[in-house]
């Protein structure tokens, strides 16, 4: 059934496409940007577009059911899992971790100046990043030695597991700050998430997204990284890259876990994030939790496993439009403008480009406005 002026819409839509079309070729001839994927969907505005471009090394185009690496876009699943446990009422936000956690974990885990705050870690503090743990992928380690996202590099064929990640932290780092003192964005505490989830849910973090999230929401084509399969035959997953260097192979990628290890199509996340806010996943008071905001940086805000994006705010004469979702060190994104009532997801899979993706995104959602606009006024 057409909504209101959806005929209006439509005819704006019919500019909007090759608009965007447009600005995605653009993307797909950068230099280092090899494969990109790229979906946008509205359902009050009668739009469920999807862009694919590039190939692989081998010279095999991609398409759409190619599958890519997603990175920290988990951050809001492993999030999004919790708030579901505490609709549960297995767990609370506010809950300390040491109530679910053993002492082997919890032990030495924030030493600050001689004091120890590791008993008073809170879950929101986790979620939020605001506990003062360090980061184990790409924080400085206490004695100069490489840390994680340098031995991922350094030993591709390694596989790393949860404990030794939190081990890692321990024993190589130091706390930045006492717990809900400041902001500092670390995958150690998503890590100490998944490890929640799992001892309060009695399931592998990887079965608990495939019950909870992928079956319901027919995810068919979304795994965890060397850690599950997909719920139906999937094509291979697309390369990703670090400049020129292909960086989708490396086992070593399980570092990346609670906290990023992903791997989803376009299609999929918007069926993962058009279900969060609309109501199918967790409740809109739990939702409305999620986004308890915090500030990150100039025109972003950190809420749950969420992050919130004002782009008037990221550069002036910019419109007053906010993306609500979370984005990838590889370029990957999924958002949701509650202005537009638009769903964006996808990648350009090269972590060259992750900033460029935001700006990317801001230059679809203004001309998916500017035809909105036209609709508005008639």
């Amino acid at each position: 059934m057409l909504l209101p002026g959806s005929s209006c819409y439509a005819k704006g839509n019919e500019k909007a496409y090759p608009e965007m079309k447009s600005l995605f070729q653009n993307e797909l001839q950068k230099q280092h940007v090899y494969s990109a994927f790229f979906a946008v969907y509205s359902p009050s505005h009668s739009i469920d577009w999807k862009f694919v471009g590039g190939e692989f090394q081998n010279g095999q185009a991609v398409s759409a059911d190619n599958p890519f690496y997603a990175a920290s876009i988990g951050k809001t699943f492993t999030a999004t899992a919790i708030a579901l446990l505490t609709e549960q009422g297995k767990l609370h936000f506010d809950d300390r971790i040491d109530r679910y956690l053993p002492d082997s974990i919890i032990n030495n885990l924030h030493v600050l100046e001689g004091q120890d705050h590791s008993s008073n870690l809170t879950i929101a503090q986790l979620l939020q990043h605001t506990s003062g743990l360090p980061d184990y992928f790409e924080g400085k380690t206490h004695d100069g030695s490489p840390n994680m996202m340098e031995l991922i590099f350094a030993d591709p064929s390694k596989r790393w597991e949860p404990i030794s990640l939190i081990r890692f932290s321990k024993e190589k780092m130091q706390p930045l700050f006492a717990p809900g003192t400041s902001y500092n964005y670390t995958d150690t505490e998503y890590v100490l998430l998944g490890l929640v989830i799992e001892q309060t849910s009695g399931l592998p973090l990887p079965e608990f997204f495939r019950k909870h999230f992928f079956e319901p929401l027919e995810m068919n084509h979304t795994s965890m990284y060397l850690r599950s399969q997909p719920l139906a035959p999937t094509s291979k997953m697309a390369e990703f890259y670090v400049g020129d260097f292909d960086a989708s192979q490396m086992t070593s990628l399980t570092a990346d876990w609670a906290g990023g290890g992903l791997v989803s199509t376009a299609a999929d996340l918007i069926k993962f994030q058009s279900a969060l806010f609309s109501g199918e996943i967790v409740s809109a008071a739990t939702l409305k939790t999620m986004q308890r905001w915090t500030p990150e940086t100039k025109g972003m805000d950190y809420g749950f496993g969420l992050r919130k994006i004002a782009f008037d705010q990221l550069s002036p004469g910019m419109p007053h439009l906010e993306i609500i979702g979370h984005s990838g060190s590889t370029g990957s994104f999924m958002f949701y403008c509650p202005q537009l009532d638009a769903y964006l997801a996808g990648t350009l899979n090269q972590v060259e480009e992750a900033k460029n993706s935001i700006v990317f995104l801001m230059k679809i959602l203004l001309q998916l406005e500017k035809e909105m606009a036209v609709c508005r006024e008639k």
